[in-house]
């Protein structure tokens, strides 16, 4: 028995692997959006799915033309919510944006904001927040005149940077391709 103990402990040490799983990616392929009374459109992924948003903090939106775009696969969305430039100060929209980016310094490492301009009358911010933040990506596009929309992606998940990085910069594209297709009707 004692000769069974001291062969036990002779055998190598293979350190325990740590990593992620692979996490299979659809391929690129986007259709468009645009429901004769939304005021918008844009190109999204085929393998998302839009619903519209009913709820505000467990109240009804201001404004009926909020959606979603749910990406069930990775457990994220993109939370789209429109304003009337008619009902708010465009001065005030913009202000909102940036401190809703904002309030993520607490944890974040870095903010960055890129100036987007995808097409006539469409302009505005896009936003990439560094570190285990809840929305490390953020935009708005607006005409400055009328119309004023923002979006956010979110993951279904406890933030970590390393973990969810192959899905966010995956999504990411889809958010940018989503802004380089959006026009104002």
């Amino acid at each position: 028995m004692i000769i069974l103990l001291f062969a036990a402990c002779n055998s190598p040490y293979i350190p325990k692997q740590e990593g992620y799983f692979e996490i299979p990616l659809p391929e690129k392929k986007y259709v468009q959006f645009d429901k004769a009374s939304y005021p918008y459109t844009f190109e999204y992924p085929a393998y998302a799915r839009i619903i519209k948003d009913t709820t505000f903090f467990d109240s009804i939106p201001k404004d009926s033309f909020w959606i979603n775009i749910d990406f069930p696969q990775f457990d994220a969305r993109i939370y789209m919510s429109y304003k009337n430039i008619g009902k708010y100060k465009l001065e005030q929209l913009v202000d909102d944006a940036y401190k809703m980016t904002g309030k993520h310094t607490v944890k974040a490492s870095g903010i960055e904001d890129s100036l987007i301009h995808p097409a006539e009358n469409v302009a505005g911010i896009f936003f990439k927040v560094e570190g285990d933040v809840a929305t490390a990506n953020q935009f708005f596009v607006t005409d400055s005149t009328h119309n004023f929309l923002r979006g956010a992606l979110y993951f279904d998940a406890t933030p970590n940077e390393d973990s969810l990085r192959p899905v966010h910069d995956f999504l990411v594209k889809d958010m940018k391709h989503l802004i380089n297709t959006f026009r104002w009707k």
